[in-house]
């Protein structure tokens, strides 16, 4: 059985997205979901895929990965998931392999092909098209759509009161961004980090980086309002990179030292190695960016020397069902005002919202697939 749904497709690499009437597979399998989208926020991920830097997904392909829904179906064996349920989506994971079975499904095993694949667990497409070709999946989840099939994986319920328009980009930008500093970074109270890039990501890292106690949180970007947005969600200072040396300015705040921590948003060789040289003694670095830019290092006078660590981390190293829901009692309480950085689109103008977010104009673009949806 399917479904006709209207979802944003890519045709081919470099291709805009373009709204379609498809057909879903409405008949979830065991551990399958059905979801209705109310809202989807677009990450940069979304728009690596697009453009080709985030590897060769199969195209045509259904993208998005921070969508927010109501639940339609449940199939066998979904333990936790209800007919009329709020959720939130995020990636997928196996749950049986040995990294997911110690409580770190960012590092499943097969991460991979699960989330980057295009096809269901089962070797199926979740969407086709009427003349029963395939259109790949994104993250199993493809929240540019009216109606979405996922993995039990990917869902997070939420309450019925939280405002289903705001939390989809929890379930990437924002959490990878949080869970980097909650989960990985750890940095003590009183410590000090940098934060290259003010979007959702970088945005993400400073709020958990206030929420975990660092004293002093310094963001730097190129544009100042976004500086100026970073010191509303509670940078202690700002950098523009465009006018001075970062290194050098950082250093200047922290009194010659460095930062304890940095975090790298950008992707950009040479923005992050400058993060990386802004880390004092026994300083810690975490590059983010789904980014195919190379980083050239000399070890001993790199790291070495001043024993510094370079750490990776996929997806916050969070456990979504989680982490989540740490997020949303976050912000219901004030501490964590993610929605501030949030504008609003209908998903007609699909493109223009991954433009606002590609020029920085908008720090997280919404879509809302719904627009009759009330809390």
């Amino acid at each position: 059985m399917t479904k006709k749904v209207e979802a944003a497709v890519v045709e081919k690499r470099n291709a805009p997205f373009e709204l379609k009437q498809i057909l879903v597979d409405d008949n979830p399998g065991p551990k399958e979901v059905l979801v209705h989208i109310v809202a989807s926020g677009i990450c940069h991920s979304d728009e690596a895929v697009r453009v080709g830097d985030a590897g060769d997904l199969p195209l045509p392909v259904v993208l998005g990965h921070e969508g927010a829904g109501i639940v339609e179906k449940v199939g066998a064996a979904v333990d936790g998931i209800q007919v009329g349920d709020h959720v939130v989506l995020s990636y997928d994971y196996d749950g049986t392999c040995d990294n997911c079975l110690a409580g770190q499904p960012a590092s499943c095993v097969n991460w991979g092909p699960l989330n980057m694949g295009g096809k269901r667990p089962n070797g199926q497409s979740s969407f086709t098209k009427e003349d029963g070709s395939d259109v790949s999946n994104f993250f199993n989840q493809s929240s540019f759509s009216t109606t979405t099939l996922v993995q039990d994986h990917n869902v997070t319920v939420v309450g019925k009161d939280v405002d289903l328009r705001k939390v989809g980009p929890l379930g990437c930008g924002f959490v990878t961004g949080s869970g980097t500093i909650f989960n990985t970074l750890k940095p003590e109270p009183g410590s000090s980090i940098s934060i290259f890039g003010t979007g959702a990501v970088g945005a993400g890292s400073l709020m958990a980086a206030k929420v975990a106690g660092c004293t002093q949180i310094i963001s730097v970007d190129i544009k100042p309002n976004r500086l100026a947005t970073a010191v509303e969600i509670g940078a202690t200072d700002t950098v523009n990179s465009a006018e001075v040396d970062p290194v050098q300015a950082i250093r200047d705040l922290t009194g010659g030292k460095g930062v304890d921590y940095a975090v790298d948003t950008t992707g950009i060789t040479s923005v992050m190695k400058q993060a990386l040289d802004a880390t004092g003694i026994n300083g810690v670095f975490a590059p983010l960016a789904v980014s195919q830019q190379e980083m050239t290092l000399v070890p001993f006078n790199d790291l070495v020397g001043a024993q510094k660590t370079i750490t990776g981390v996929v997806m916050g190293n969070a456990v979504p069902q989680t982490e989540l829901k740490r997020l949303i009692s976050l912000w219901q309480k004030g501490l964590y005002p993610f929605d501030k950085l949030e504008k609003t689109f209908k998903f007609a103008d699909i493109n223009a919202a991954d433009q606002a977010s590609t020029s920085g104009e908008v720090i997280k673009p919404v879509l809302i697939m719904d627009e009759d949806y009330t809390v």
